[in-house]
């Protein structure tokens, strides 16, 4: 079944979220995910807000680091919301951007070791195993939790490059597509990941902005898409639609105007869905053909997040069917 959900995190202000949250599900959104990135909201307050404003829908963490958390404190959180919230917690990890784990002091030696051993030691505290690892990232000697999850809770790895999307295609449950995820990066990733599991999910996460003025609806999106391109410069997002050369000397010419006025319009077209509904509906199929199994929407203006959902929720998802 294909879904669209709402993304939360980052720029979206933490006393907004329980709102957009609620009126979200009310208008039939169908899964919400929260992204943790440096240094803005925490996911796992953020996805306590999201379930207890709503009623059925599945919540995941979209995704937690894996160098900044530890595993065991990790699986002792989400087991807590799972209890509390039976069937609807959706574990997502990931290594996390790299320019801000060495802000931290915190990138692993091995980056897929530490996701892969993560992974285990998640799999294994879920289904109330006694865990014990000495890895290269962590080390658990006899841990165990008290109050696991009523059932094994499926996780998901956030993967952005080759290697890390493979692993996900044979260690998770689903995998999840960064921001900046256009179709051509979709159908890519789709292929490398190439999943153990038949059931194994994609989900992408979009920038995204709509209204019946065009081109206000392109604005709003642009120094999201600016910031992520800064920090996803060198990384497959930019590579595969072919935008590594261009941003770089975009990114090299920082003296003149801000990168967000300097993004070629057919970039927007590529990396989010910004437009009128007959556009964000058509870009939304796009991603849905390429591969994803489902599209979370990262609501933008911010401010406005609930105007832009009753929009889209009216005008926008009846044109998917």
């Amino acid at each position: 079944m294909k879904r669209v959900g709402v993304v939360f995190g980052s720029i979206t202000p933490p006393e907004q979220i329980a709102t957009v949250a609620r009126r979200a599900e009310e208008l039939g959104f169908g899964e919400f995910w929260f992204s943790e990135d440096c240094f803005f909201s925490g996911a796992m307050s953020g996805a306590a807000q999201i379930l207890a404003a709503t009623r059925t829908a599945p919540v995941g963490t979209g995704a937690i680091s894996v160098a900044t958390r530890h595993p065991a404190v990790a699986a002792m959180e989400l087991a807590g919301l799972a209890r509390t919230y039976p069937g609807r917690v959706v574990p997502g990890v990931a290594l996390g951007v790299r320019s801000w784990l060495d802000q931290l002091g915190v990138l692993p030696a091995a980056p897929l070791a530490a996701l892969r051993e993560t992974v285990g030691v998640l799999r294994g505290l879920f289904a109330g195993e006694t865990v014990s690892v000495d890895g290269g990232a962590h080390r658990l000697d006899r841990v165990r939790l008290d109050f696991p999850p009523p059932e094994p809770l499926p996780v998901h790895v956030a993967a952005v490059n080759e290697k890390a999307l493979r692993l996900s295609g044979q260690i998770a449950d689903g995998t999840i597509l960064s921001v900046l995820s256009g179709p051509t990066y979709v159908r890519w990733a789709r292929e490398t990941i190439a999943a153990r599991r038949p059931d194994h999910r994609v989900t992408a996460f979009a920038l995204y902005s709509v209204d019946t003025d065009r081109t206000r609806a392109r604005r709003a999106v642009r120094d999201a898409v600016a910031m992520f391109l800064a920090a996803e410069a060198t990384s497959a997002l930019v590579r595969v639609p072919g935008y590594a050369a261009e941003l770089a000397d975009l990114l090299a010419g920082g003296a003149g105007a801000p990168l967000a006025e300097r993004i070629p319009d057919a970039w927007l077209d590529e990396l989010a869905v910004a437009g009128t509904p007959d556009e964000c509906a058509a870009r939304l199929r796009a991603l849905f053909d390429a591969g994803a199994d489902s599209v979370s929407l990262w609501l933008f203006p911010t401010d406005q997040a609930v105007r832009v959902a009753e929009l889209t929720a009216r005008d926008v998802l009846p044109r998917l069917g």
